[in-house]
């Protein structure tokens, strides 16, 4: 099957070609086959339009003008043989100028003039029927091909009598590679196999063929129809039949497989015409996937289906499963043709898809739905009363942050002549005896140079990093922390990016001026490695949590720790410490849980009980981690008033807690192939200006699996 613009090429009565125009709604027969016609394909250029048929006995290149002009004049209109006795023809393909034809026969592809009847160059290598080709359209030399043998490889062909195999995959599945597209936007090679496995390699010259994304259709689209179904419940829908994942199937049924027959570009951008949102399309890429069951839209952004469209869903269309099918790549009047013959019937159907309806009914729900109280960063509301927040869900507990020191330091008591009052019962105060005497006072004026050159440099404003310019990735100074090789657990830098903080596996935290020219603090006291440091808001204070279970908060001017919660406060190890709510309270992980805990610090010491220390800690509340073992990274602001808490757990999910309503409010299932080992929030800088709409976005990241951008709006 082929399709292009308003024509469809399929075969009739096998041995036939059939060229029907959707405008004029009148068919063109062409005749020149004597055996089943297998394959077809439109050229790349409009004028002429060219069609290439074969079969097992001849390859022949019909212009559609010249033949449509014969039959008007009554005569019989012939094509160009191009190829004769080449095998059973499985897939063909023009080159980007219409002057070649790549056949693909048995084991080989031909390579043929489209004018004359020439082989041009004969490629082998395949161990089984190549399936696929494409030319690659940056470089013409260039030919990709996909084989039953589960291999795909890469050819230079320069003037068609040499050519030079410049990569040969390994195996990649278990089952036959079908279909196979060229991403020109992106530079990415794309096939897919048998049983519904998507594989997306990178053709940059860098990147030496290697794999960008590997997408499983199946449980995508059970991530889709999960969407669909919840978002139904809640506004009040039936659920579509496309969302009858295997979790739904009657008993008796039989589980189908999804062969991936084709993959197309998709025009996206029809859907969002006089839209706000048209930006996003022009700067993401889609394309089509065609199965035996139905149509998939994948967004190559976050490779995630947009829409999904099932055969068995239309009771006019009779064919339930597809053969072969084909479509347009260019939308005409926002519309996508699709032809499609049956797997089991002598039958062959031509669809009319509305792009923007099909996507619009189905994303609407479970992106619109729920906007009323939508999620933001941002907190909208903060209640203040005398350096008191108040969360809803602490149940009108009112926790205290105490900024002031009640101890003065450095400052000499005088006794003042004060009225007295003498009670019944009196205790003699030593009022008549003579006052203690300061026999030795220190001077304090020795590091006057130093707090006067910090007040200064902590009053001059940051230099606004200007955003149009590209990212620093000039490596600008390394050092050696340690004598021997030691491994670094964890870094961050203050927010002022003036001190950056290192937890080592050694049990020490090392705090090093931004321009690493000395060690500026070492802290030394956990039993184990030291997994996680965290910046105060105010830059005085240092969270670290370690492998020994215990969490300690220090003093940047002290090298003693003001607070030290032990063994017995948690179950498991400590992990992902932090200030939150501009140093109002400590987030911290703990197995399956994270625990929000209030506190007060206080750094004097009683000269006769100086192992007692008198800062305070308080568990506000745990809030657990749906259907998980242990909560592998957790992320929230500190830097500006936010209720948002994102938690990723060992079963690749990552859960949305509002702490201003108390509870969990979204889940994210199978964010990665693995678990996520880091969420990053956009947390604002000193150093630049953003939108406040940037602060919606953040990034995940798991082994293996790349980087991913996810919006909190839209949870996607």
């Amino acid at each position: 099957l082929a399709c292009s613009h308003h024509q469809c090429a399929f075969p009739l009565n096998q041995n036939e070609l059939c060229i029907w125009n959707t405008v004029t709604a009148q068919p063109l027969r062409l005749s020149g086959h004597h055996y089943s016609i297998s394959a077809l394909s439109f050229g790349s250029k409009i004028n002429p339009l060219l069609v290439c048929s074969a079969s097992r006995e001849r390859v022949v290149v019909w212009n559609l003008e010249e033949c449509t002009q014969k039959v008007q004049e009554g005569l019989t209109p012939r094509g160009i043989v191009i190829g004769t006795l080449l095998g059973m023809v499985l897939h063909v393909r023009f080159s980007p100028d219409d002057q070649q034809v790549a056949v693909c026969a048995g084991n080989r592809i031909y390579m043929l003039s489209a004018k004359s009847e020439a082989i041009l160059a004969e490629l082998d290598g395949h161990l089984a029927p190549v399936t696929a080709a494409e030319f690659c359209t940056w470089e013409k030399s260039m030919l990709i091909s996909v084989s039953e043998d589960r291999t795909f490889k890469a050819r230079k062909v320069w003037d068609y009598s040499t050519s030079q195999l410049i990569y040969q995959s390994g195996v990649l599945t278990a089952f036959p590679l079908l279909s196979l597209l060229i991403d020109e936007e992106n530079k990415q090679i794309i096939t897919g196999c048998a049983e519904g496995q998507l594989w997306i390699f990178s053709l940059i010259s860098d990147h030496n063929y290697r794999c960008v994304a590997h997408i499983n259709l199946k449980k995508e689209q059970e991530k889709f129809c999960n969407k669909v179904r919840k978002s139904g419940k809640g506004i009040g829908q039936n659920t579509s039949k496309l969302c009858k994942t295997n979790n739904m199937r009657p008993e008796g049924s039989v589980e189908t497989s999804l062969p991936i027959l084709l993959i197309e570009h998709c025009d996206f951008l029809v859907c969002f015409h006089n839209e706000e949102n048209i930006s996003s399309a022009l700067n993401t890429s889609y394309f089509w996937i065609g199965s035996s069951t139905g149509l998939l839209i994948i967004n190559l952004a976050n490779f995630e289906l947009e829409a999904s469209l099932a055969y068995k869903d239309y009771s006019d269309l009779s064919i339930r499963f597809a053969g072969s099918c084909a479509l347009t790549r260019k939308a005409v009047n926002g519309k996508v043709l699709c032809l499609i013959t049956s797997m089991f019937e002598d039958m062959t159907a031509v669809l009319e898809v509305n792009l923007a309806a099909l996507v619009r009914t189905q994303q609407s729900d479970f992106l619109l739905c729920g906007n009323e109280n939508s999620l933001s960063v941002i907190a909208r509301v903060v209640m203040q009363c005398n350096t008191s927040y108040f969360f809803p869900f602490l149940n009108n507990h009112f926790f205290r942050v105490v900024e002031l020191n009640y101890f003065a330091i450095g400052v000499k008591s005088t006794v003042k002549d004060q009225p007295l009052v003498f009670h019944n019962k009196i205790k003699s105060s030593g009022y008549t005896a003579a006052p203690q005497m300061t026999m030795f006072s220190p001077n304090n004026n020795l590091k006057k140079n130093e707090v006067s050159k910090w007040k200064t440099s902590c009053k001059c404003k940051s230099k606004e990093y200007p955003l149009e310019s590209s990212p620093p990735i000039k490596q600008e100074k390394e050092i050696s922390v340690t004598c021997k090789p030691t491994p670094i657990c964890c870094i961050q830098y203050s927010g002022d990016g003036d001190k950056l903080a290192c937890g080592l596996a050694d049990k020490t935290v090392l705090i090093f001026n931004s321009n690493l020219t000395d060690t500026y603090k070492v802290f030394s006291g956990p039993d184990g490695a030291v997994n996680s440091v965290g910046w105060s808001h105010d830059k005085k204070w240092l969270v670290s949590a370690s492998e020994d279970r215990t969490l300690r908060v220090w003093s940047v001017c002290n090298n003693e720790p003001a607070l030290i919660l032990g063994k017995e406060k948690f179950h498991k190890t400590v992990r992902f410490a932090q200030f939150y709510f501009i140093d109002a309270f400590i987030l911290l992980c703990c197995g399956a849980e994270f625990h929000l805990l209030s506190f007060h610090l206080d750094t004097t010491k009683d000269d006769l009980k100086r192992y007692k220390q008198r800062s305070v800690c308080k568990l506000v509340q745990k809030f657990p981690m749906a259907s998980t073992m242990e909560i592998t990274s957790l992320s929230a602001v500190n830097d500006f008033y936010s209720y948002i808490v994102l938690t990723a757990g060992s079963n690749r999910a990552v859960e949305v807690f509002d702490l201003n309503a108390g509870c969990s409010t979204a889940v994210i299932p199978e964010v990665h192939t693995r678990s996520v080992h880091q969420i990053c929030q956009n947390k604002g800088s000193s150093f630049s200006t953003q939108q406040p709409e940037a602060y919606n976005l953040f990034m995940t990241t798991a082994a293996g699996d790349g980087i991913k951008l996810w919006d909190l709006r839209t949870l996607r």
